[in-house]
């Protein structure tokens, strides 16, 4: 049973694309399948029972549809409770270990949260992903400072990457907070 502490990543997809439109099961599969969500399994083991959670939990609906084979075609859009979880999901803060270890979740709840948490909070979330990462790199570049002269010339060089990795996100961050400011 999927509860408001327990929202998967893969939940969290198809509540956002509900959320936009209401869709199949199937229509999600082509989604994961034909779109930069290609990470997620477009697999019928992995969807039809994720929405099943999300309907034993009240957060979806199915609505059958009638079509020219014996067996309906069920629709799915989001409840009132799913809407409800979805922004308490997309609205809480940005944290140091999420922009450590959950650097997909972050995109993912960036990609679909304008429309339903409205454009102040998008801001403020791309304002506290740029400084936790601004931080991060700050203490990454200290630790690489402390360990130059020990540190083999390929950890040296991987390291770095990570870093301007990092840097990146922080640099788009700052560039698409201007953009949906204008």
């Amino acid at each position: 049973m999927t509860t408001e502490n327990d929202v998967s990543t893969l939940s969290l997809a198809i509540l956002g694309l509900i959320t936009q439109s209401p869709l199949t099961g199937y229509g999600i599969r082509k989604v994961f399948a034909t779109t930069p969500m290609g990470h997620f399994s477009s697999s019928p083991g992995a969807i039809y029972p994720a929405l099943k959670r999300l309907e034993e939990a009240g957060w979806v609906r199915g609505v059958a549809q009638e079509g020219r084979t014996h067996r309906p075609r069920m629709t799915y859009e989001i409840t009132t409770r799913g809407l409800k979880i979805f922004k308490q999901y997309l609205a809480q803060p940005v944290t140091s270990q999420d922009v450590i270890w959950r650097m997909d979740d972050l995109m993912l709840r960036f990609a679909f949260m304008d429309p339903v948490v409205g454009r102040e909070t998008t801001l403020q979330f791309l304002d506290a992903f740029a400084s936790h990462i601004d931080e991060h790199v700050a203490g990454l570049r200290r630790y690489l400072d402390s360990m130059r002269n020990i540190m083999p010339p390929c950890g040296r060089l991987a390291m770095e990457n990570g870093i301007q990795g990092y840097e990146m996100n922080a640099q788009w961050a700052r560039r698409a907070r201007k953009e949906l400011q204008k």
